[in-house]
């Protein structure tokens, strides 16, 4: 990791508009985008104002550098779990003043779970341009967007059963991919390569690095030629249907058997996560 930056940005997330495209891109490069709270609040501020933004037809979330995100920040100086922010996915009580299981799934259902399926219902359609590292946390952000562009380098991974947790918070696996191939996708918590991801229905292009973020725009585009009730119904649709097909009710269900291992590591292990941190992780899957 670069020591080049001494203080974080004023704003970990970058909003531009290109037309009728909002271009949201995180900035946290040297750390490989992991996601501390701040940014995850920068990112729903962004999604917010492509919403209100009646030019806007079409999104794209983007990551800066080489990585699009390597998931939840776990070990940045910049990590803030333990800091209040102003709640905004639902009504649980502010964690930071809690203990245990009290804190962990307040927060959690706050700015993993309750985020992710607010941005799913963002009634504009969303791209994720993706390069380098998807891990974790960034699929949650990858799966919450309708159509993902991958890059040629790009490559995807959940290995957080390793610290004896059964995925992240937002449960698309079996969705998103068919099932024997989630299970063996968190079994083995091996990295799933753009090809791979492409061949499985998980994503729905794949494209040389240099030629990403010109694609991605391309398409969104063209996306944006489409009415806008149009889209917003279309997306509506597809989502009720995932739905009914037990997305909503199973992530409910998954996100239960989550922290149940969180509260068996604290019990059992040194922390929450079963002792592994960044250093640790990379070194068991390398």
């Amino acid at each position: 990791m670069s020591a080049a930056r001494t203080a974080p940005p004023a704003e970990p997330v970058r909003y531009e508009r290109h037309g009728a495209v909002a271009v949201v891109t995180m900035d946290r490069p040297d750390y490989r985008n992991a996601q501390n709270s701040a940014m995850t609040y920068a990112l729903d501020r962004a999604l917010y104002r492509a919403a209100d933004d009646n030019e806007v037809k079409v999104v794209i979330l983007a990551g800066a550098g080489k990585h699009f995100s390597a998931g939840h920040d776990i070990g940045t100086p910049e990590r803030d779990a333990h800091l209040p922010f102003d709640r905004k996915a639902g009504l649980w009580w502010d964690h930071s003043d809690k203990q245990g299981a009290e804190s962990r799934y307040a927060r959690e259902s706050e700015v993993y779970l309750g985020m992710c399926r607010r941005w799913r219902e963002l009634p504009k359609p969303v791209i994720a341009s993706v390069q380098g590292a998807c891990v974790a946390g960034g699929l949650m952000l990858a799966w919450v967007c309708d159509l993902i562009v991958a890059s040629e380098d790009a490559f995807f991974a959940d290995p957080v059963v390793r610290m004896g947790i059964p995925g992240v918070e937002y449960f698309a696996h079996p969705w998103v991919m068919p099932p024997r191939i989630a299970k063996e996708f968190l079994y083995t918590g091996d990295r799933m390569s753009a090809q791979r991801a492409y061949e499985v229905g998980m994503v729905n292009r794949v494209v040389p690095r240099a030629e990403l973020a010109d694609h991605t725009m391309e398409l969104a585009n063209r996306i944006a030629d489409m009415p806008r009730l149009g889209l917003a119904l279309t997306k509506r649709a597809v989502n009720q249907a995932e739905d009914l097909q037990g997305m909503h009710a199973g992530m409910d269900s998954v996100f239960g058997l989550h922290h149940l291992a969180h509260a068996h590591n604290a019990e059992t292990a040194k922390d929450s996560l079963g002792g592994m941190d960044v250093r640790a992780m990379k070194e068991a899957s390398a």
